[in-house]
């Protein structure tokens, strides 16, 4: 037998569905109606093959695998899922846990689970030296937590906190658990700090703290040995160049006709430089595969479609803007800290911008044009919001930079400001997106018929952040709003300095963050009233009152300018076999509130045997 002909044959068993498995559901195990969703009963087993970049992205698997205590159904309202029920009163909140519920190695998870986190991690200050997580800060006071039996958690705050439910939703799971059981002989609170340091030295590593960060890996999904509440647990070490994840055989989910959730048997990383992402794609080495596929990249991947039996679905993004541009507002150079500050130049950088021939260049015309904000989906937007000051009108551009006394020119146009420096903007960006790097191209073109020269300056990240939080940077091009498809009972992320890494206002942002001890306090009232609606908002259990607050930062994003937002609405492509069912051929695509795919359920989706007897029957893949 041929090589090529034995890896063929191995690939059709590992991808073949198995017969049902034969497995005890827990005793309260949380049952998913299928059909009142449009989707099918599935079979079980199989494998789906993906690509990643690097062996750090298996991490992702715990974003778009959206096993959480709550979670977001695909229609982004809030729902149990690990947890049996939550009863919030006032600021109290009751977690039940599921009767029989087990970790995937079989231990039981029970509230000692979450105590071990809360005392022995969260409130540890070689584990946690910044104290717990600030989602379960209110007013700078952490809640009471106690545990009055095995299946009960409660968290008691003496103010509302609807931060904390959303918090445990989210695209990164802030863990609030813990296997205990699998961690306390790692801790010197259990094992004596003699036997933790040893074991810590064992490992070459410099102290217990360090092992038992490096152990507790339920989100990077590196330590095969770490148990786990996910659908797929990681069954291969760094380095590889292909990461296993089998199936969880204590999964908490289970379909109407009683088989256990994930259907999927195996799930296989394989890594490939960034470069070839796209082309191992067309070439049908990926049953599933998405993130790192991008809107330019459509053309080429229906080329392979027909010859490899995979389908190019376009999920549409939901993000404030592709583009958005952040006018740095505590800039250290003083004058363009007042340039940035004035919202005539705000607004002229804005009315300065063509993005219909950004939205045709980029986007294929197929995107929409306006400020950086929610999209139509979301029941908190208003055309106002995407439109107001978002018009291309150079002459008023033009107008609004004369007023403020930007009149001077040099010898090539580019108007010059007070000092004598010409008007040229430096935009940093990360570089990591090449779409922004061609807007930048386009939008310099653009700026310099009203006078403006723009500089791009590509940066890495982390050093990109620290400039920017050191006050260094003027300008930064990045994409805009994440949460832009909101709810109001959300918190209002990316609209105030009460967010950290905000790139237009970062050392306000630090001063809030470190409660005083650095930055600077905020001295602009139209964001002072974003900072107090923010606060509002956290105290508030009113999802009209949570609503009204959403809609008057929103609309004073759009009056002001603070982000200068150019087209949103690209499409994602996500490519899937076309034998797997489950999978809806149109969904919203982000970071947040979807964890990229995560809401769409990839523990319900399966190979379908029906589909492969057609494709069989008709001679070939597709």
């Amino acid at each position: 037998m041929s090589r090529r002909a034995l890896l063929a044959g191995l690939g059709a068993l590992l991808l073949a569905p198995r017969p049902a498995r034969a497995e005890e559901p827990p005793e309260a195990p949380l049952v998913i109606d299928l059909a009142a969703r449009g989707r099918r009963l599935g079979q079980a087993g199989g494998a789906v093959r993906t690509l990643i970049a690097k062996a750090r992205d298996v991490r992702y698997l715990s974003v778009y695998g959206y096993t959480r205590l709550v979670g977001y159904d695909a229609d982004l309202n809030l729902q149990p899922d690990v947890l049996e029920s939550v009863t919030v009163e006032g600021g109290r909140f009751t977690l039940r846990l599921r009767a029989g519920h087990r970790w995937s190695d079989g231990h039981p998870f029970t509230a000692e689970d979450f105590r071990y986190y809360w005392e022995d991690v969260a409130n540890d200050p070689d584990l946690s030296p910044g104290g717990p997580p600030d989602f379960l800060i209110v007013e700078g006071k952490p809640p009471a937590v106690s545990f009055p039996d095995a299946r009960t958690v409660v968290y008691a705050w003496e103010r509302p906190n609807p931060r904390f439910l959303p918090a445990l939703a989210a695209p990164r799971d802030p863990l609030i658990y813990r296997p205990a059981h699998y961690l306390k002989p790692f801790h010197p609170r259990y094992a004596g700090r003699a036997a933790a340091d040893a074991a810590a030295k064992a490992e070459k590593l410099r102290g217990w703290a360090a092992l038992h960060n490096r152990l507790d890996d339920n989100f990077e999904l590196n330590n095969p040995d770490c148990p786990t509440l996910q659908g797929w647990r990681p069954r291969t070490r760094s380095p590889a160049t292909r990461f296993v994840f089998e199936r969880n055989p204590h999964y908490h989910r289970v379909d109407t006709a009683g088989t256990r959730l994930p259907y999927l048997d195996t799930i296989l990383m394989d890594v490939a430089s960034t470069g070839l992402l796209v082309a191992k794609t067309n070439a049908g080495e990926a049953d599933l595969m998405f993130r790192g596929l991008a809107m330019n990249d459509i053309p080429s991947l229906r080329e392979g479609e027909r010859a490899h039996g995979y389908r190019t679905h376009l999920w549409p993004v939901a993000r404030g803007s592709e583009i958005a541009l952040y006018p740095n507002l505590t800039t250290l150079d003083p004058l363009w800290r007042q340039l940035n500050r004035d919202p005539r130049y705000r607004r002229a950088l804005s009315h300065a911008i063509d993005r219909r021939t950004l939205n045709n260049t980029l986007l294929f015309g197929l995107g929409t044009e306006g400020n950086d904000t929610v999209v139509s989906e979301s029941p908190l937007y208003a055309p106002e919001m995407r439109t107001r000051n978002a018009t291309y009108d150079p002459a008023e551009a033009a107008r609004l930079l004369d007023a403020i006394g930007l009149t001077g020119r040099d010898a090539s146009g580019i108007r010059l400001m007070p000092d004598g420096r010409a008007l040229e903007v430096v935009v940093e960006s990360d570089g990591e997106a090449s779409l922004i790097l061609d807007g930048l191209m386009l939008i310099g073109e653009f700026w310099r018929e009203v006078g403006i020269r723009l500089a791009v300056k590509p940066q890495e990240r982390t050093n990109l952040r620290r400039r920017s939080m050191a006050g260094m940077t003027v300008m930064v091009a990045a994409q805009g709003l994440d949460l832009a498809v909101p709810t109001a009972i959300m918190p209002p992320t990316g609209l105030s300095p009460a967010q950290a890494d905000h790139y237009a206002w970062p050392r306000w942002s630090l001063n809030l963050e470190s409660r005083g001890a650095g930055g600077e306090p905020c001295d602009v009232p139209e964001v002072e009233r974003l900072i107090a609606l923010d606060r509002e908002w956290r105290m508030s259990t009113d999802p009209a009152r949570q609503g009204a607050i959403w809609r008057e930062m929103l609309m004073n994003h759009a009056e002001n300018q603070w982000v200068i937002g150019t087209v949103a609405g690209a499409l994602q492509p996500v490519v899937a076999s076309k034998r797997l069912a489950n999978l809806p051929d149109r969904a919203l695509y982000s970071w947040e509130p979807t964890a990229l795919i995560g809401v769409q359920r990839l523990d319900e989706v399966f190979w379908d045997r029906a589909a492969e007897r057609n494709a069989a029957a008709g001679g070939g893949r597709g």
